[in-house]
């Protein structure tokens, strides 16, 4: 489902206005609004998986190495930096396998996934190698 660019932006300023806190590191508790890792998030109680990129997995350690959990912290911590950072605007199309939104969202106009892979954070999906493996 794409909802258009308006949308986006109300939906955006109603999430960030009715947050009293900034976005943080999802915790243990529920899990309403907070990052889980580099490319999967809660908005308003809606767990959003990014399209388009891939990051390490900071609690599974697929590749087993220290290099995957220390790129995961950091993934994640940019991109908490970056929706706390400025106006953002999300953009869904409909639910992936495991029934979490797939979405696009846009920190001051960029997609949070073109930053992270430009700052050497995450790997394009779903063809980019998993570079933290090597």
């Amino acid at each position: 489902m794409k909802i258009s660019v308006f949308s986006a932006v109300l939906i955006a300023l109603v999430l960030v206005a009715g947050s009293a806190s900034a976005i943080e590191r999802c915790g243990s508790g529920p899990r309403v609004t907070c990052v889980v890792d580099g490319d999967t998030i809660w908005l308003d109680g809606e767990k959003t998986r990014m399209q388009g990129y891939d990051t390490p997995e900071p609690i599974t350690d697929i590749c087993g190495g220290d290099f995957e959990r220390l790129l995961a912290r950091r993934a994640s911590d940019r991109l908490i930096a970056l929706l706390n950072g400025g106006n953002i605007t999300i953009e869904r199309f409909g639910q992936d396998r495991y029934g979490r939104t797939l979405a696009t969202i846009r920190a001051n106009g960029i997609d949070v996934g073109d930053t992270l892979i430009a700052e050497g954070l995450a790997r394009h999906w779903p063809d980019g190698p998993e570079f933290w493996c090597n």
